[in-house]
């Protein structure tokens, strides 16, 4: 009984942090909307930009993948996949919607 009622209490834990997690990236993505991020990127299909998908995927395992995001957000840039480049968005964007953006694209 007792094993029951953990297991039933840690469910719940785990659904009240699933919640918060999908609150959080519907708040991120609305973000990216606002930023104009989605007129050049979609999350699963290459536009005019990389999929958000396919950043998260070319990163993963990659730990200084944040900081290069951000910096390449902020002062814009191109090269890394293809020739198109992407506008700067500093200091349109603030540091800490950029951040917030770049760390939902990375959990995709």
């Amino acid at each position: 009984m007792k094993a029951l009622l953990l297991t039933i209490a840690a469910a719940g834990s785990l659904l009240v942090v699933a919640q918060a997690n999908a609150a959080d990236a519907a708040a991120a993505q609305a973000l990216a909307q606002k930023s104009g991020c989605l007129a050049c990127h979609s999350i699963d299909k290459k536009t005019y930009g990389p999929a958000f998908k396919d950043v998260a995927a070319k990163y993963k395992g990659d730990k200084s993948a944040e900081a290069k995001l951000i910096a390449k957000v902020k002062a814009g840039g191109s090269g890394v996949w293809g020739s198109v480049s992407m506008p700067a968005n500093s200091p349109q964007i603030k540091d800490a919607d950029i951040k917030t953006i770049v760390g939902w694209v990375l959990s995709l």
